[in-house]
């Protein structure tokens, strides 16, 4: 069972998330989801639990406890929906010298 972790400290690290989560069953991988750009923990993570009751187990322990300093949020992780794509052509006439273009 794949679970979202959110509201995770900025500290947090996927070592710190497998021992709070290892506690309550068998821990088969989890991330810390990072911020591209600068490289910083956007927050939230993904625990992946061996079995549907492990996971239920620590979603009802974890869901709403203080976890280095913030209150978490643990529920069932549900499929990422489709976005659509961001088109980042530029607009607009970047020619320089101003002024009018004809």
């Amino acid at each position: 069972m794949k679970l979202y972790v959110g509201n995770l400290s900025y500290q947090t690290r996927e070592n710190d998330l497998e021992a709070l989560f290892g506690a309550h069953g068998e821990v088969t991988s989890t991330q810390v989801i990072m911020d591209r750009q600068s490289g910083r923990s956007r927050g939230f993570g993904f625990v992946e639990m061996a079995n549907d009751d492990e996971g239920r187990s620590a979603v009802e322990a974890c869901n709403g406890m203080s976890f280095m300093g913030r209150n978490i949020t643990v529920n069932e992780a549900r499929p990422q929906e489709d976005r659509p794509r961001r088109d980042f052509k530029p607009r607009g006439d970047f020619r320089s010298g101003g002024g009018n273009r004809y």
